[in-house]
């Protein structure tokens, strides 16, 4: 029995069928961004899954987005079990298979690398925009995910160090790691809502990247 889909948004391929992603949003929320990607993970033949971890909330300022994502730091077992909620209900909605490839922005980086180690029966990649877990980790010691992540090179909220000490520990790990900086951008460097940090050609290139990723994962 494959269990009522919860709060979030779905995007099919025209066969309606395909591997899953799952899609974790930055703390702005379930904004038009992030369903503009699961429309294109559909079009290139994923199921795509991003739950509202906010339930109808979405922020337009700074301030906004910072008391939400607060909020839900501050309620994060709660976040965590609505997100296992949600991977279980894709993982059935695409018949398991192989498990599933995990994505996630800033806020949402934090809890797609928390699955990862959470979950590592399930999540066999995961893909990481401009967001670590800052001072805390979790233990990847039994991960089976590779990981990818794109990352700007001036980012008052991750800066590089975050990244590299990720990098270590992942790799301690045993994991395939990745990363990209991407000259010249700041946080949110690809979200096209966010006027002033978007920056068009990073992030061409780290969708590209990101689906050539996904797409040997997916596979191998």
């Amino acid at each position: 029995m494959t269990h009522s889909q919860p709060d979030g948004f779905l995007a099919l391929p025209s066969t309606g069928k395909g591997p899953g992603v799952l899609v974790l949003h930055a703390w702005w929320g379930l904004n038009d961004t992030i369903k503009s990607v699961c429309d294109r993970l559909a079009g290139e033949g994923f199921v795509a899954f991003a739950p509202d971890l906010y339930h109808g909330k979405v922020a337009k300022t700074i301030p906004d987005a910072e008391a939400l994502g607060g909020a839900v730091d501050a309620n994060h077992l709660q976040v965590k079990a609505e997100i296992a909620e949600a991977a279980k209900y894709l993982s059935e909605r695409t018949g398991g298979g192989r498990g599933l490839a995990v994505m996630g922005f800033s806020l949402g980086a934090y809890y797609a690398l928390d699955l990862s180690a959470a979950d590592p029966e399930h999540v066999y990649s995961v893909m990481v925009f401009y967001g670590t877990q800052g001072d805390f980790f979790s233990d990847f010691s039994n991960s089976k995910a590779e990981y990818l992540g794109h990352f700007a090179e001036n980012d008052e909220y991750e800066p590089k160090s975050n990244a590299d000490s990720l990098e270590e520990r992942l790799r301690s790990a045993g994991r395939p790691v990745t990363f990209h900086f991407y000259a010249g951008t700041g946080h949110w460097f690809f979200e096209p809502d966010v006027k002033q940090a978007y920056n068009e050609a990073a992030a061409k290139l780290a969708w590209d990247r990101t689906l050539a990723f996904l797409k040997h994962s997916s596979t191998s």
